[in-house]
């Protein structure tokens, strides 16, 4: 089996990402592949995952591990938008041209695609032309349809993640992740977590990236602040509560991944994708309190056969990617 690169935005602390690079290198693991994953922080990314792992920015380190490897997967996570950062998405692009340059075979690996302009939308359908490109969402299947790229439907990999056996759950739990980059989301989620807690209800206010989402998670009046950039640590927090209420969009797919009742705060539309794949439900960035709160209290369910058939997609997407 083959050495695979896999390019994403893996060594800056977020535990979302995170939580893909471990379901990502240990799935291609269990096909027989070594993966080498580009990092911001390599060493600290290798003693984590037991893999090989390259500095994402140093151009010879980048050169020499896609020289090294057979193939690269683009992903995951939502790395083709320019609705935050066009510099980026060039990054990414980049990385993407100097692997066809170089004879590797490529594919964009479970991504969300989008927003993207105008411009931005015509640079991705030129780099993605003639590649297989697998999404996670059917929200990019309509984007990349639209700029003329055919595409297959996934999963995100951090749905095959499973939580720590033996640990015991408790439905009167609700976990809350919040963004601190996310600030309209937060007077409602406050007012929700107050609310939960009168009717008995412990909360959790769960960071997943410590350095932006601190202060927020302190904010929220909970029971209990957990801070991790350990994706375990982060899905089996989850596995003990009765429900999630997720601004981060891997607080969602965690839940999903622990088989929690959750709904989303859809921030950007990765969020609304999910949330609307899985059959739950989704509120904007000004939530409804009183929705959230009964939501929460009726451990409100997604559509759990269509969280299985995301599970399954993403399982068979890591199928053959050596060939």
């Amino acid at each position: 089996m083959s050495r695979v690169a896999v390019s994403g935005y893996y060594g800056f602390g977020n535990t979302g990402d995170e939580a893909i690079a471990l379901a990502i290198s240990r799935e291609l693991r269990a096909q027989g592949h070594t993966p080498l994953l580009l990092s911001n922080t390599p060493a600290e990314t290798a003693a984590l995952y037991g893999c090989e792992s390259a500095a994402r920015m140093n151009p010879a380190a980048l050169l020499g591990a896609l020289l090294r490897s057979g193939v690269l997967l683009s992903g995951g996570g939502g790395l083709l938008q320019d609705k935050t950062s066009a510099r980026s998405m060039a990054y990414y692009l980049g990385v993407i041209s100097l692997a066809r340059r170089l004879g590797r075979r490529v594919v964009v690996f479970n991504q969300s695609v989008g927003p993207l302009s105008e411009e931005g939308g015509a640079k991705v359908a030129r780099a993605l032309r003639g590649l297989r490109v697998i999404v996670r969402d059917r929200g990019s299947l309509e984007t990349l349809e639209r700029l003329g790229i055919p595409a297959e439907l996934g999963g995100d990999p951090a749905l095959l993640l499973s939580p720590t056996p033996g640990l015991i759950r408790d439905e009167n739990t609700v976990v809350v992740a919040p963004r601190g980059d996310v600030q309209t989301a937060l007077p409602a989620l406050g007012e929700t977590v107050a609310a939960l807690r009168a009717q008995g209800r412990r909360v959790v206010a769960l960071s997943f990236m410590p350095a932006h989402d601190d202060d927020a998670a302190r904010g929220l009046g909970a029971d209990e602040v957990v801070s991790t950039r350990d994706p375990q640590v982060a899905l089996d927090t989850i596995a003990q509560g009765g429900f999630v209420i997720g601004v981060r969009l891997h607080a969602v797919i965690l839940a999903a991944a622990a088989g929690v009742p959750f709904a989303g705060v859809a921030y950007d539309p990765k969020v609304e994708g999910f949330c609307r794949d899985a059959g739950a439900p989704t509120h904007s960035v000004t939530p409804g309190a009183p929705a959230l709160s009964a939501q929460a209290l009726a451990r409100h369910a997604p559509d759990w056969n269509a969280v299985g058939a995301m599970k399954e997609r993403a399982r068979r997407s890591f199928v053959g990617l050596g060939k």
